[in-house]
Formats: C-alpha cells, sequence, structure tokens
C-alpha cells in the first residue's frame, strides 16, 4: 500500500485473467516499499483481485468472445482500499503490429539521427 501512495505501481504491460473462479492480475508491477526491511514483496507477482461473483461472471461472459481481455485502466483509492478499474479490450490485428513496429522503426531512426547531428 505505502509503494503505491508513493506512485510506484506501473500498469503498463498488465492484464487480468480468470483461474479457478477468480480474477488475477498478471503483469503488474508494484516496486519495492524503499523503507521497509529485506523481507519485501516480490515486484511482479500475481494478485488477486476482490470481486462479487456477479462481477466476475459478467467479465467471464465478455471476454468469452475472441481476442477480448481484462485491462487494468487505473489504479486509484478509494476509502482505505486500493481499487482497481477493468477494461475489456480487443488486442491489436498483425496489420496494426507491423504499422506500430514500422513506426517505431522510424522514430528510432529519426531520434539517431538528431541526436548524430546535434552533437557535431
Amino acid at each position: 500500500m505505502k509503494s503505491l501512495r508513493e506512485g510506484r505501481c506501473s500498469i503498463a504491460e498488465a492484464y487480468a485473467k480468470e483461474k479457478n473462479g477468480e480474477i488475477w492480475l498478471l503483469g503488474c508491477d508494484i516496486q519495492e516499499y524503499l523503507e521497509a526491511n529485506r523481507l519485501n514483496h516480490q515486484p511482479k507477482r500475481p494478485r488477486k483481485l476482490l470481486l462479487h461473483r456477479s462481477e466476475i461472471k459478467r467479465c467471464l461472459v465478455k471476454t468469452a468472445a475472441k481476442g477480448l481481455t481484462l485491462i487494468p485502466l487505473r489504479v486509484y483509492f478509494q476509502k482505505n482500499f486500493a481499487k482497481v478499474l477493468l477494461g475489456i479490450c480487443q488486442g491489436k490485428q498483425k496489420h496494426d503490429k507491423r504499422q506500430a513496429l514500422k513506426k517505431a522503426d522510424v522514430d528510432k531512426r529519426l531520434r539517431v539521427s538528431l541526436a548524430r547531428y546535434n552533437t557535431r
């Protein structure tokens, strides 16, 4: 909780998945609390989300469609609880991924050429 309050949480590569009738948050990186002792938590361990049965069923029904995934959109505090806002999203198609890779390559080449030009 202390690391979360300091804003040391990354949900950039995180997703939620159903396992044994429960929803687990995977890939969420909550950094260790720096002032804690050596017995700290693992930063990328799976975390169980507390949901009502009806919410779990609703998520399972909606994600049963092809290509839909539960993605954490935001981590926030309500009273003394850390909450995660989940969204149901569709993954990228193959042609979308190619375009993103192409754009990233062009951006990288541009940065390298600008760095060369600025050092002269």
